[in-house]
């Protein structure tokens, strides 16, 4: 019985399959293998502390207020160090985050030359920012970005973000993510033993 077109085109099909079939596997193979390499040879100390145009230059100018309406000058707070940590009432991250504040501010409080936190907050009723931390702690100044313009001229990309200026208003690092007392304090003695 004589094969019908369709069932030659069938078997031609199956035949094309079968040729191609092995070059797909060698090609998933070596996208595969590509992937670990770059993978096995990444970083895994890496933490989320990174560089902006911001890092390594004087901090950007704040003149604002903070949240109980008082002047606040970033550039008065010279021969301190500075701890800026950006934030918003409903992000996920900066609440998880907030109890770890508590306790680095604890820690630099008991120490001679400790540094001094403040929370910036932009696009955040005052009224939410103030509850939140009557409830869950933190004494330290919160400082008012109305105008978001501190967040821009830092570079923040998302909240929560932690900065750290130097004692002569240099910003030092960048930390976009969600952060831990202990983290926070051994970076800080890192820039302190490196400042003199």
């Amino acid at each position: 019985m004589l094969d019908t077109p369709a069932q030659e085109a069938g078997e031609s099909t199956k035949r094309r399959g079968r040729r191609i079939a092995p070059w797909i596997a060698l090609g998933v193979a070596a996208v595969i293998a590509a992937l670990f390499i770059v993978l096995a040879g990444s970083d895994s100390t890496r933490t989320d502390t990174v560089t902006n145009f911001a890092v390594g230059k004087p901090a950007p100018a704040m003149l604002t207020t903070t949240l109980d309406g008082k002047p606040f000058d970033l550039s008065r707070r010279k021969g301190s160090w500075v701890v800026l940590n950006f934030f918003q009432s409903t992000c996920l991250p900066c609440k998880a985050e907030h109890p770890e504040l508590v306790a680095f501010a604890a820690q630099q409080a008991s120490i001679a030359d400790g540094a001094e936190l403040y929370t910036v907050i932009k696009d955040d009723p005052d009224a939410a920012v103030a509850q939140w931390f009557a409830e869950h702690g933190g004494s330290w100044p919160i400082v008012k970005d109305d105008d978001g313009a501190i967040a821009t001229a830092f570079g923040v990309a998302q909240v929560p973000e932690t900065w750290i200026i130097d004692p002569s208003g240099v910003v030092v690092s960048r930390i976009a993510t969600t952060i831990t007392a202990d983290f926070l304090s051994t970076k800080l003695d890192q820039f302190r033993r490196a400042y003199g």
